[in-house]
């Protein structure tokens, strides 16, 4: 009988689908390694949506938990990493939905007059006015100060790279709700983006003025000293 060892080496060379439904029958060694294949991936994409990284390594158990209790329900209509993509973001989501306190609507999330916006001819298409308008820290600082419902949206769609029938399917809305819900999330993202860049810019201006406040202060003590 082979040994544990030698079961692991034979495994890693196993083509993906058969280690997929060797798992699918219990077998632990399949498992583990579609863990050590996966397990980067799963926690890189927690991370990205939670920023948090002790929370990014608790999703990741728990997206592999919830793997080993739902892998038989895999029927290769789509590609694993794909399948198991999705089952992350599920189940991440479910994560933040936890963490807001009360439920407000998107629609009610809006400033007053936003409700009345209307989106560009190419309605849900990338938004190149955000591209190289401030660097990736800001970006991730507004990120941040989204609404759940928007963050999620945004995330999601630009950073996942998710399409509008794919974000509907794993939010259980339609796809012009999602094109609607991304564009509200890009119009606060880029108001809280203006604000962030005028705020630096309020703090050079005070820093400045400052500095010149010192040296002139420097300057006229040591004409008095003289």
């Amino acid at each position: 009988m082979p040994s544990p060892v030698e079961q692991e080496i034979k495994m890693k060379d196993t083509p993906e689908e058969d280690m997929i439904r060797l798992a699918q029958e219990g077998n632990s060694t399949a498992f583990e390694q579609l863990y050590r294949r996966y397990s980067g991936r799963v926690y890189a994409i927690c991370l990205r949506m939670v920023r948090i990284d002790s929370e990014a390594e608790d999703l990741t158990q728990e997206a592999f938990l919830l793997l080993f209790r739902k892998i038989h329900t895999f029927r290769g209509e789509a590609r694993f990493s794909t399948w198991l993509h999705r089952l992350t973001i599920n189940l991440i989501l479910m994560r933040l939905r936890k963490r807001r306190h009360p439920e407000v609507s998107l629609d009610a999330m809006l400033e007053p007059g936003e409700e009345d916006s209307r989106p560009p001819v190419e309605f849900g298409a990338p938004d190149l006015r955000l591209n190289g308008v401030v660097d990736r820290m800001h970006l991730n600082g507004a990120i941040e100060q989204l609404p759940d419902g928007y963050k999620e949206m945004f995330l999601l769609h630009d950073v996942e790279g998710y399409e509008h029938h794919e974000i509907a399917e794993i939010l259980g809305c339609s796809a012009g709700n999602s094109k609607s819900q991304l564009y509200k999330a890009r119009v606060r993202l880029r108001k809280l983006l203006r604000e962030s860049l005028r705020s630096r810019a309020d703090e050079k201006r005070m820093r400045t003025r400052k500095l010149h406040v010192s040296e002139r202060r420097d300057s006229e003590f040591q004409c008095a000293k003289g």
